[in-house]
């Protein structure tokens, strides 16, 4: 089975043509995952045809469960499809349909191939019932108090197609033990579906520092989806006006959002490598 992996600002993926073939998927993104054993990668993405867009995508995290969207990945998706011929390299816009809805990719092109792209990822939502979160009353959770391993979090909650817990910190996001608390975050009973987690630093009107727990793939060096929406919960809060760069351990990130309508995510797109993997594990 051919692949190719890719990542977009250090969020990396391996991408499968799925099209005419079926597998185990939980099980091999779990094998082609792991980062001692398999490929490794915070996942796998596979490429599906679709009746109503110019492709379809599916996700599984590392831990073989599925994802509703990834950022990130949808952006280098559509450069593999574009590799692979399923898509032209000229199309102005290219429609992907995702778990969560559907969703228009604008490539950015140099020398014949994708190395940027925007993407218009839909409006951040803030009722407790559409993340979901377990918090009664109210039109959005935000500043709320949770306590895990003796550490106290504000947290903000959003909804990107997939649940976010965001935390703004005084304390420099690098010090932050977050792979011990990313998992109890996680987790927390407070979210019947898990979450990811996302702890930042407002830098100014203009830039936030933040670093990603990923629900099913841990610690990651950046989150499409995540850094929409810090930057949600940021406009919430007031802290941030305009465009806004999002800078992740793995790169940055740009997202427009006026604090009304879709959130709009453009950042980088690289091929690593491509491989075969031997079927008898697919």
């Amino acid at each position: 089975m051919r692949f190719t992996k890719m990542h977009g600002a250090g969020n990396d993926y391996v991408y499968i043509d799925a099209r005419d073939r079926d597998a185990d998927w939980p099980s091999l993104s779990i094998a082609m995952s792991d980062r001692h054993t398999g490929v490794g990668a915070d996942g796998i993405i596979l490429l599906r045809r679709s009746d109503t867009a110019h492709i379809g995508m599916t996700m599984f995290n590392a831990d073989g469960s599925e994802g509703e969207m990834c950022g990130n990945g949808i952006r280098c998706l559509v450069g593999y499809a574009q590799e692979q011929g399923v898509v032209p390299s000229d199309a102005a816009t290219v429609t992907v349909e995702t778990a969560s809805g559907m969703l228009d990719v604008v490539p950015v092109m140099d020398r014949g191939r994708l190395v940027r792209a925007s993407v218009r990822m839909g409006a951040p939502r803030f009722r407790p019932e559409d993340i979901p979160v377990d918090v009664r009353g109210g039109s959005a959770v935000l500043g709320y108090p949770i306590t895990v391993d003796g550490h106290t979090f504000k947290i903000s909650c959003v909804s990107m197609g997939n649940p976010h817990a965001v935390a703004f910190l005084d304390e420099e996001v690098d010090d932050v033990p977050l792979h011990e608390i990313g998992p109890l975050v996680e987790h927390h009973p407070l979210f019947p579906q898990r979450v990811n987690f996302e702890i930042a630093n407002v830098v100014d009107s203009h830039r936030i520092k933040a670093r990603v727990w990923e629900r099913g793939s841990g610690l990651t060096m950046a989150c499409g989806t995540g850094a929409c929406a810090v930057v949600a919960a940021a406009h919430r809060h007031e802290y941030v006006n305009g465009d806004v760069t999002v800078a992740l351990p793995g790169g940055e990130l740009q997202v427009r959002w006026p604090g009304h309508g879709d959130a709009v995510l453009e950042g980088p797109v690289e091929e690593v490598f491509e491989g075969e993997w031997p079927d008898r594990t697919a």
